[in-house]
């Protein structure tokens, strides 16, 4: 009898055991997501890939992060203390500009996150600040709520805009020859000098004219044409 209730006694322990998921650092968690997207990409990271890199089941992951977006959140969580805030001019335009250059400096170090951001609402909360300082810039300046929320969207457009295409040439530039063709404009033709004047013209320099291009300059004369509708 006595042993009988020593067994059920060890069989019911081990059921709790089985039950209990194991524990995981966060910190070991983040690692793992964060390597996986900087040599696979966004599209490798997955709930089941994680918890087979950490060694536990997708279900024993599911106790410690709720779902893919929270991992993404924790993965990018942090990455703005990483990164000095620089001294800001008192003008708020000057501000605007200055903040919006930061961006731009800061994520084209780290294209993995600007692979992250293109997935939807998802962000740091310590990139905060930058999203505050440019829509106050612009109600400093005299634009309405609306329009300081519309500026600070057309000004990140513009600098993610820059960014995917920048990181997609470079990408492309890395798995190919360097002395690969370009298609345009190669693929103008004489008889494109009538319908596409102004392209044909530029043919012969296109390559040096885009590559003087500067986002800073650009940033702005967008700045400029945002806060002359204040």
């Amino acid at each position: 009898m006595a042993d009988d209730e020593v067994a059920d006694g060890g069989a019911r322990a081990g059921k709790r055991a089985v039950g209990r998921p194991r524990r995981i650092e966060p910190e070991t968690i983040v690692a793992t997501a964060r390597r996986i997207i900087e040599k696979e990409g966004a599209g490798a990271l997955s709930m089941r890939r994680v918890a087979k890199e950490v060694g536990v089941t997708p279900m024993a992951l599911y106790h410690h992060v709720r779902d893919k977006d929270e991992l993404l959140m924790l993965t990018l969580s942090g990455i703005a203390d990483g990164f000095p805030r620089p001294d800001l001019p008192a003008d708020p335009r000057a501000r605007m500009l200055a903040v919006s250059v930061h961006i731009h400096d800061v994520l084209r170090q780290i294209p993995w996150v600007v692979e992250i951001l293109t997935l939807g609402d998802l962000t740091d909360r310590a990139a905060l600040w930058m999203v505050d300082e440019i829509i106050g810039a612009g109600l400093t300046c005299g634009l309405s709520e609306t329009r300081a929320v519309h500026a600070y969207r057309t000004i990140w457009h513009c600098i993610y805009g820059d960014l995917v295409f920048g990181n997609t040439m470079a990408k492309r530039a890395a798995e190919q020859e360097p002395d690969r063709r370009r298609p345009f404009p190669e693929l103008l033709a004489d008889q494109d000098g009538v319908a596409l004047p102004h392209l044909t013209a530029l043919a012969g320099h296109w390559v040096e004219v885009t590559e003087s291009y500067d986002i800073a300059e650009q940033l702005e004369a967008v700045v400029d044409g945002l806060l002359s509708r204040a």
